[in-house]
């Protein structure tokens, strides 16, 4: 693996165990913690697509009259992710996005989905994010998680992008749900089939193929600017944080709760 990637992996591993490990996971005992834990989250479901589609739009041709853009190995990983993302096969074979099938397991288990709902509604119409926030009164860290993606996306830098969707989104994903998937089943079978379905298909599609193909990527678009790789891996670790933050966050909630 290039020696940057790996610079990277290193200086990130203590955060990235802390997130799988996370002390939230072992706090949901109920259903009504799992309801908390998929209210916080359903927002990084939700700006995972708008880090994708910044990619899409930055390394492939999206405009007419259509021209090559970038490399072929490049736009295949970018739109094969799209498809999966935006319309990969429910349960029941119906094609939906990752982000509908989480708001349909939401509502299986119970789980409120009028702020994240509200905030789309508010984006919508507005494209203001503070006063979605406002109306939909979405915790405050999930505010500074979406707020931290579109802070990236705002940069207008690709290696950015890139790096915190590998190392905080796909290279991270597996590993992390596998803490959540663990025992699950076993507490909630009845109410959480639509959830277990949705962790399952990001451990299947994550797991290898789109990860490694997402390392690819990032080292190809830093290539050898070591400035590049110096800011991509700030930029790493500012995310990884801000998951942690999210996932606090969760935990407090629950034990307040």
């Amino acid at each position: 693996m290039n020696e940057h990637l790996e610079k990277i992996k290193t200086t990130i591993e203590p955060l990235r165990l802390e997130i799988i490990n996370h002390k939230v996971y072992s706090a949901i005992e109920n259903l009504d913690d799992l309801k908390i834990f998929m209210q916080y989250h359903v927002f990084a479901v939700w700006d995972f697509m708008s880090i994708l589609k910044t990619l899409q739009n930055n390394l492939t041709c999206t405009n007419v009259p259509w021209f090559p853009k970038g490399t072929a190995d490049t736009r295949h990983l970018i739109n094969e992710i799209v498809v999966a993302e935006e319309s990969d096969l429910d349960v029941n074979g119906n094609r939906k996005s990752h982000f509908e099938m989480y708001l349909e397991a939401m509502k299986q288990c119970g789980a409120d989905t009028y702020q994240i709902e509200k905030f789309i509604e508010v984006i919508k119409t507005t494209g203001d994010f503070e006063l979605a926030f406002a109306e939909s009164n979405t915790p405050k860290e999930a505010q500074d998680f979406v707020n931290f993606t579109f802070k990236i996306i705002g940069s207008n830098k690709s290696y950015l992008q890139s790096s915190i969707f590998t190392f905080g989104r796909e290279d991270l994903i597996p590993g992390m749900f596998f803490s959540i998937v663990n025992d699950i089943d076993k507490k909630f079978p009845h109410s959480i089939s639509l959830f277990k379905y949705y962790l399952e298909r990001h451990i299947e599609l994550d797991g290898n193929h789109h990860s490694n193909l997402a390392l690819e990527m990032t080292s190809k678009l830093c290539g050898t600017n070591e400035q590049f790789w110096n800011e991509a891996e700030h930029a790493t670790l500012e995310s990884l944080q801000k998951r942690i933050e999210l996932w606090d966050g969760v935990y407090n909630k629950i034990k307040a709760n």
